[in-house]
């Protein structure tokens, strides 16, 4: 298996996308404000060794991605914002762990944390540009077999 990191976050967009709870999905993290709505992005934060999970002559790899998920400060009524961003995380968090594979493209969501942080979310606030964000940042740590080979 080869790291195919543009496959595999198109199809994490893709996927967010599928969900119906975003306009937008970015393969980055925006150097803009987002617009209306819940807006997510999706950029790598992590990758190395999956330590406990390769043979012995090639590496998998761990794989974390962060999901992040954006709402403006500003939006009416107050009260929904944190209640919709929930939704949408409720939403991905039910696919990945749903034996969600990407078609394919990586062994598994690593959930429990075996080889690393589990799959998790933390909340938090961001000002962009002149604006200020309600964010859901989610750690979506992917496992892939055998992608490099290792030679003696």
């Amino acid at each position: 298996m080869a790291l195919d990191i543009d496959a595999i976050v198109d199809a994490v967009e893709s996927h967010a996308l599928a969900s119906g709870y975003f306009p937008y999905v970015n393969g980055h993290e925006p150097k803009s404000t987002p617009t209306t709505g819940i807006t997510a992005a999706v950029w790598v934060e992590h990758i190395g060794p999956a330590r406990g999970s390769s043979p012995l002559n090639k590496t998998s790899v761990r794989l974390a991605l962060f999901v992040r998920l954006y709402s403006s400060m500003m939006q009416q009524p107050a009260d929904a914002i944190d209640p919709d961003l929930i939704k949408a995380l409720s939403a991905l968090f039910g696919a990945y762990t749903g034996a969600f594979t990407l078609g394919g493209l990586v062994r598994q969501v690593d959930l429990l944390g075996a080889y690393g942080d589990p799959l998790s979310a933390r909340a938090g606030y961001l000002a962009e540009g002149d604006a200020e964000f309600r964010v859901m940042t989610i750690t979506l740590p992917l496992i892939l077999n055998d992608v490099w080979t290792q030679v003696a």
